[in-house]
């Protein structure tokens, strides 16, 4: 996978296509499986947290750089904002309504 000399960039096509498969997994749980809501909730939030891994190590490099625990810091920090910001809309939000 090292060569850039390729004509196919494999690990894209297959990042792809897993891709594909988890989010029509995804909406086959929430349209057609008959399972509780709160049963389709943890297999969506599941799947999304597997395709976003997937996403970050298939797409966006994240095992090709020299410096890994940079990396690393800038994804924990990026994390965190936006716990951050989901938090505090939904805290906002509760005095609102």
């Amino acid at each position: 996978m090292g060569n850039h000399h390729e004509t196919v960039p494999w690990k894209h096509v297959i990042g792809f296509i897993l891709s594909l498969v988890l989010t029509f997994a995804a909406l086959w749980v929430a349209l057609s499986s008959g399972l509780a809501t709160k049963a389709i909730l943890v297999v969506i939030v599941t799947l999304a947290i597997v395709q976003a891994a997937l996403q970050l190590f298939m797409f966006m490099h994240m095992t090709e750089s020299d410096s890994g625990k940079i990396q690393t810091i800038n994804m924990v920090y990026s994390f965190f904002i936006a716990i951050v910001v989901v938090a505090g809309s939904i805290w906002t939000m509760a005095f609102v309504l």
